[in-house]
C-alpha cells in the first residue's frame, strides 16, 4: 500500500535531506574519541567510522556542502576529514542524534549491514587490482545506498514491503516503487546523491541505471556466456563503446552493491547469478573462481560486522544452495470472532474481587479477550516506575523479537499524550500522514499499514499500560471498534479490581 508521504521527487528530496539518522551512544563515543586522538591517522579514523556508516555520510555531506560550487566533491572520507578539520568534524559528529540500538529500526540497521557487506566485496574483489583507487572503491561502495538510509529511517515498513514484493514475489521494482513512493527509487537516489554531492562514481552508477540501461543490458547479455571467455572478448572488441565503459573503475561500486543486495535474497537466484556473471566479465574470471572469492568476502564481512538480530548472507552459505531466508508474510486472513469466548473472558476480567493472582495472568486474559474479538496483532506495553520507558508485557500475532523492544515516550508526542491521560488514537489513511512522523520507528516497523489503534490502559484514571492493536493493517469496522472499546474498558476495570484486591 502507498506510504503516507510525499509523492514527488522534490518533496521527497526535501523530506529525506532533513531526516535524522540515529546512531548508538557507544558508536558516537568511539568515533568522537578517535577524532580527538592525535596518535591516530586519518586512515585509522576512517576504519573506525566505517563501522558506523551514517557518521561517515554526515562528514561527507558537510564537507561537500561547504565546498565552493566549483569545488571538486570529496571522493572519500580522508579528503572530507582533511577539508573540514578534525575539530570541526568532532563538533559535527557530537550533534548527531543517538538512540539505544533496540530503538534504531531494524530495517535501517539491515540496510547499513548490506552497505558494509558491499564495501567488503568491493575491497576483496577490486581494491587489490586497483590499489591506487582503493579509497574511492571503498567509500563509493559503502555510500552507494546512502540515499536509501533516510528513507528507511523514516519509513522502515518500506524496506519490508520492498523485500517481500520485489525480492520474494518477483514483482517489477519500478512498479512497486512508483506505487509506494510515487517516484522510481533510482531517480530519487540520484537526486539525493547529486544534492549531497556524493562521490562521482556513485552518481555515475545511478545515471547508468536510469539512462544507460541499454549499455548495461548489452554487457549482461555478453556476460551470460561465461564459459567461453574468448567469444566474450571478441564481442567486446566489436563494441568499443561497451568495452571502454566495462573497464571503468567506477563500475566496481555498482557491482559490489549489486552482489551484496542480491545475496541478501539468496545466492542462487537469477539476479545474483546475473551480477556475478557481469562481475566475472569485468574481472575476466570464471564463475567458479569468482563465487569462491565472493563467498570468502561474505564470511569476512560477517565476522567484522555487528549482525545481532540482522541477516547476513554468509549464514546461508551453510544452508542448501537453493535456500532462501525470506519468508512470505502471512496473508491477511479475515478477522475471526468468537463471541462466546469473548463474553467468557470479559466476564473473567470484570469479576470482583479479582480472580487473578498477578498482572501477567490479567494481561494474558486481556490479550485472549481481544483475540476472541477479532483483533489479530496486539502489543501490550507497561510503563516503568520512572515513567520513562515502555516495555512489552504481552504480545500476539507479532514476531518473537518484538518482545525485546522498548519505547521511549520522551521521543514521541503521541506516546506522551496517551500516557498523560487515558485516551485512544485510531489511525486511518485519512490521518496517518499527520501522526506517522510522531510514532516511534520500531512501532511503525511492527505495524506496517495505515490502520492502527493505540489506547491507554488506566487504573482509576492513571495510565499504567499502552495497548497497540490492528487487524493485519486492514480497516476496522464500526462494530470492531465498539467491541475493541468495550474490551479495553473491561481491562481498565480488571486492573482497578486487581489493585484493590492487592491492597
Amino acid at each position: 500500500m502507498p506510504l503516507p508521504s510525499p509523492k514527488t521527487r522534490a518533496q521527497w528530496l526535501e523530506l529525506l535531506d532533513k531526516q535524522p539518522l540515529p546512531v548508538t551512544p557507544q558508536a558516537l563515543q568511539q568515533v568522537t574519541r578517535a577524532l580527538g586522538d592525535s596518535r591516530r591517522s586519518l586512515r585509522d579514523i576512517g576504519e573506525i567510522m566505517q563501522r558506523t556508516p551514517t557518521l561517515a555520510l554526515c562528514i561527507m555531506r558537510e564537507a561537500n556542502r561547504s565546498a565552493s560550487a566549483l569545488g571538486e566533491p570529496c571522493a572519500h572520507l580522508e579528503t572530507a576529514l582533511s577539508r573540514l578539520g578534525l575539530e570541526r568534524s568532532a563538533q559535527l559528529i557530537s550533534r548527531q542524534p543517538t538512540l539505544p540500538i533496540e530503538q534504531i529500526p531494524r530495517q535501517l540497521r539491515q540496510i547499513l549491514l548490506i552497505s558494509q557487506h558491499a564495501a567488503q566485496q568491493a575491497n576483496g574483489l577490486f581494491a587489490g587490482r586497483l590499489a591506487r583507487l582503493w579509497q574511492e572503491i571503498n567509500w563509493g561502495s559503502i555510500l552507494f545506498l546512502a540515499p536509501l538510509w533516510p528513507l528507511v529511517a523514516a519509513h522502515p515498513e518500506f524496506f519490508d514491503e520492498w523485500e517481500q514484493r520485489v525480492l520474494l514475489n518477483g514483482e517489477q521494482a519500478c512498479k512497486v516503487e512508483k506505487q509506494l513512493l510515487g517516484v522510481s527509487l533510482p531517480s530519487l537516489c540520484l537526486a539525493l546523491a547529486e544534492h549531497w554531492r556524493l562521490p562521482e562514481w556513485i552518481i555515475q552508477a545511478y545515471r547508468l541505471l536510469l539512462t544507460d540501461r541499454r549499455l548495461l543490458v548489452r554487457a549482461l547479455h555478453i556476460a551470460r556466456d561465461n564459459e567461453h571467455p574468448l567469444q566474450q572478448q571478441q564481442c567486446l572488441d566489436q563494441d568499443n563503446n561497451l568495452s571502454r565503459w566495462l573497464t571503468h573503475p567506477a563500475n566496481s561500486v555498482l557491482l559490489a552493491n549489486a552482489i551484496a543486495l542480491s545475496a541478501h535474497h539468496c545466492w542462487s537466484g537469477s539476479h545474483s547469478l546475473r551480477w556475478q556473471q557481469l562481475t566475472g566479465l569485468y574481472l575476466q574470471a570464471s564463475i567458479g573462481e569468482l563465487q569462491q572469492q565472493i563467498h570468502q568476502q561474505a564470511a569476512v564481512s560477517a565476522r567484522r560486522c555487528d549482525t545481532e538480530q540482522l541477516w547476513h548472507p554468509a549464514q546461508a552459505l551453510l544452508w542448501p544452495w537453493d535456500a532462501v531466508h525470506l519468508r512470505p508474510n502471512v496473508a491477511s486472513a479475515p478477522a475471526k470472532t468468537d463471541a462466546q469466548q469473548w463474553r467468557l473472558l470479559c466476564a473473567q476480567l470484570l469479576q470482583s474481587p479479582s480472580a487473578f493472582s498477578n498482572t501477567m495472568q490479567l494481561s494474558s486474559c486481556a490479550i485472549q479477550a481481544l483475540q476472541a474479538a477479532g483483533i489479530q496483532r496486539l502489543l501490550l506495553l507497561r510503563i516503568d516506575q520512572k515513567q520513562s520507558a515502555l516495555k512489552v508485557q504481552e504480545l500476539a500475532g507479532l514476531p518473537a523479537e518484538a518482545a525485546d523492544i522498548t519505547l521511549l515516550p520522551l521521543q514521541s508526542q503521541v506516546l506522551r499524550s496517551l500516557l498523560a491521560k487515558p485516551g485512544q488514537l485510531h489511525l486511518t489513511p485519512a490521518n496517518i500522514a499527520q501522526f506517522s512522523a510522531l510514532l516511534p520507528g520500531p512501532l511503525k516497523a511492527l505495524f506496517a499499514g495505515e490502520n492502527l489503534l493505540l489506547r491507554s490502559v488506566a487504573n482509576e484514571g492513571r495510565v499504567v499500560m499502552l495497548l497497540v492493536a490492528d487487524i493485519n493493517g486492514q480497516p476496522l469496522s464500526e462494530t470492531q471498534l465498539k467491541i475493541f472499546g468495550k474490551t479495553a474498558q473491561c481491562i481498565d476495570r480488571a486492573l482497578t479490581s486487581f489493585a484493590n484486591r492487592a491492597g
